[in-house]
């Protein structure tokens, strides 16, 4: 009789534990839909995309694939030009510095870049000082910076590979409606538009009181 009451103990404490945690699964799941958004009748459900917002979502993924794509197509187009070890926003400072072939400030290569964390561009702007393709010029108490005979180099390297293997595959682009040229239009269009709604959104959650930075430390 010992070995059926043993199982019969064991089927006890089975269920028991079972029945435990089916009672504390209901338990989070009523937690979490406490937290939830319940839907209102009449209006569409909180966690349904309306079209406009598919539409826009559609668009953002497609410009995180371009951004990607890009900043690989330029650290591979520098690469190919004989330059290696700089990443794309590394590329992205060095022809900005060489642009129109005069030298310019740290703010006004965050300005042309449109980037609001100067230290990105200043440790970029210390790595190509250090490779030898910029140099920094002072004029009275500002640093202008500039590239070197060597940053010319590169930057007319990086044209003739762009030149060769970028710019024929976008001649079908814009050979008769100009793609290109609408295509950018568009893009400086929609990041004014992000731009003024985070500054929108910016303005009206100052109001509220600002909850304590995310601990992302381990």
């Amino acid at each position: 009789m010992a070995p059926y009451l043993l199982e019969i103990l064991s089927i006890r404490y089975t269920d028991r534990v079972m029945t435990s945690k089916r009672k504390a699964g209901s338990a989070r799941g009523s937690a979490r839909g406490d937290r939830l958004p319940i839907p209102v009748p009449g209006e569409p459900h909180p966690f349904v995309a309306r079209p406009k917002s598919r539409k826009l979502s559609e668009f953002v993924f497609s410009l995180i694939i371009l951004m990607f794509g890009f900043m690989r197509w330029v650290e591979n187009c520098l690469e190919a030009a004989s330059f290696r070890g700089l990443n794309a926003l590394d590329v992205l400072v060095l022809h900005t510095a060489n642009h129109r072939a005069r030298g310019r400030r740290l703010a006004e290569i965050c300005m042309v870049l449109n980037i609001d964390d100067s230290h990105l561009v200043s440790y970029s702007l210390k790595k190509l000082v250090a490779a030898g393709l910029v140099k920094v010029l002072p004029i009275g108490r500002e640093r202008h910076f500039e590239t070197t005979p060597l940053g010319d180099e590169a930057c007319i390297g990086y044209r003739k590979v762009r030149e060769r293997f970028l710019v024929p595959s976008l001649a079908w682009l814009s050979a008769e409606r100009n793609m290109v040229h609408d295509a950018g239009a568009f893009l400086r269009t929609m990041t004014a538009i992000y731009d003024q709604a985070g500054r929108f959104a910016t303005a009206e959650s100052n109001a509220a009181p600002k909850p304590p930075p995310l601990h992302t430390k381990r």
